[in-house]
């Protein structure tokens, strides 16, 4: 155990980190959740912490790592009911719990019922929509289940239930580089998905008269529309789909890029591809919806749209952006240690509650501060 290799302080914890199982730690391919929480690890870690992931067994970590499956659920033909790998990994963390100072989960509400009554302290990020109209009704029943935001965009549709701090993702700031645009296309990272408007990425590089090229996977719930929707508008010499791409390829293929585009038609939570084109000086053209107006910093790392036709005169703009700017922007707001700096003052919050008062509100009036200028 990592606990070994430390001399543990007041000031150094022993933390839980659970992941979600679909994908490893980090992703082979894509997967934003298990990628956000192989960063933090890693840099809590790195920061002197003793940590255990609870995670898929082909993850790569250099905390202990305690696997209820072989491999992420994804890419394992023969998982059938992925519900009870996470139940067992569950089971795990309850069992062990009293190892550790905080549990952090990262799986949504699945074990609340446990975590209450473990008697150790928890918390959980949540990491997808709320506006979901199931979600309320069983919030209500877990009013003591502490949790975070990844935005405050995030927690509109559940503005009720016990916050205690929003963390933005954060990035190892060597994992990207500086690029020079020198590609002269537009990109489309991500997934092809109705709310991710893929069909409208096509419709402003064609009007631009900007070549796309879109990396993103297609789940199995999304092959129709694929199939149906999207498959057909590939046709055109300007728009190339070149699939589902690895973390080694993301600083060439965005860094080539002069602007990524994120025409989402959804209350994306947080969108990690924004934070990812900034580490690469690569500005990005985004629809206003969810946390876009908290992440992109307008006429700095992009610019923010409402259609179509505006859209495209951005594209036309983005070549009067500095790319040095937008990676210091990067730097200044989205880095891996910042995040785990965050987390960790939340975590001592926790185990410390006198401490805990002040945090949320300073948070809403960083936020509101930036959003009226933009």
């Amino acid at each position: 155990m990592l606990g070994s290799l430390f001399v543990i302080t007041e000031n150094q914890m022993r933390i839980a980190e659970i992941a979600p199982l679909y994908e490893s730690v980090p992703p082979q391919f894509y997967g934003g959740t298990e990628r956000v929480v192989s960063y933090l690890t890693e840099e809590l870690v790195a920061q002197g912490h003793e940590v255990t992931l609870f995670a898929s067994g082909d993850s790569k970590t250099s905390a202990r790592l305690v696997s209820p499956c072989r491999r992420a659920l994804r890419l394992d033909e023969r998982s059938v009911d992925k519900l009870a790998c996470h139940y067992a990994m569950i089971e795990n963390v309850m069992e062990q719990a009293h190892e550790f100072d905080i549990l952090h989960f990262h799986v949504d509400y699945l074990h609340f019922p446990f975590s209450r009554l473990c008697g150790v302290p928890h918390v959980t990020t949540l990491h997808g929509r709320l506006d979901i109209p199931e979600l309320a009704p069983l919030y209500r029943r877990f009013p003591d289940a502490p949790v975070v935001s990844i935005s405050l965009s995030q927690r509109e549709p559940l503005p009720w239930i016990p916050w205690i701090g929003n963390v933005y993702h954060g990035l190892p700031q060597a994992n990207l580089s500086l690029g020079s645009g020198k590609g002269k296309y537009l990109a489309f990272l991500g997934r092809i998905a109705r709310e991710k408007r893929v069909d409208r990425a096509i419709e402003i590089a064609l009007k631009s008269g900007m070549p796309l090229k879109i990396a993103a996977k297609v789940d199995p719930s999304d092959r129709e529309y694929y199939k149906t929707e999207i498959k057909p508008l590939l046709n055109h010499r300007s728009i190339e789909y070149v699939g589902e791409i690895g973390e080694h390829e993301k600083s060439k293929f965005l860094g080539d890029a002069c602007a990524q585009v994120f025409p989402i038609d959804w209350p994306e939570p947080f969108g990690l591809c924004m934070t990812e084109a900034m580490a690469c000086g690569t500005p990005t053209i985004a629809f206003d919806r969810g946390s876009v107006r908290e992440v992109l910093t307008l006429g700095i790392s992009g610019f923010i749209v409402n259609n179509v036709p505006d859209a495209v005169a951005a594209v036309s703009q983005v070549f009067s952006l500095n790319r040095m700017a937008c990676r210091r922007e990067f730097e200044s707001r989205f880095t891996a240690s910042r995040m785990a700096e965050d987390y960790v003052t939340i975590y001592q919050s926790l185990l410390n509650p006198d401490a805990l008062a002040a945090r949320t509100p300073s948070l809403n009036s960083t936020f509101l501060s930036r959003t009226a200028s933009v």
